[in-house]
């Protein structure tokens, strides 16, 4: 059974609207705990709803792209991403920008 912190990650991620993104810092902070990003990484991990839960939308503060994105890896997220319209940069990164939510 996900934790309480767990459960909040999972409502604040169905939020993300397609085409935006956040950053696991952000989640953690609108989940309650500002310094609580790894554990939006460790409960996104264990998304019990892929597909449902669009973790793919969470991404690091500089818009890079977990390597270990369960559902796929980095290739797979991409596509996911940029199948909504969210936009990168040259360097791979999504512009944080222009796609970052809120």
């Amino acid at each position: 059974m996900p934790s309480e912190f767990s459960v909040k990650i999972y409502e604040i991620v169905k939020q993300i609207p397609q085409g935006c993104v956040a950053s696991y810092g952000q989640v953690a902070a609108l989940a309650g705990n500002p310094r609580g990003a790894r554990g939006v990484g460790f409960a996104l991990h264990r998304n019990p709803e892929p597909g449902v839960i669009p973790c793919h939308r969470v991404v690091f503060a500089d818009g890079g792209l977990a390597p270990g994105f369960a559902f796929g890896g980095p290739d797979a997220q991409r596509r996911l991403l940029e199948a909504e319209g969210v936009v990168f940069l040259p360097d791979g990164k999504v512009d944080m920008q222009r796609c970052r939510w809120l």
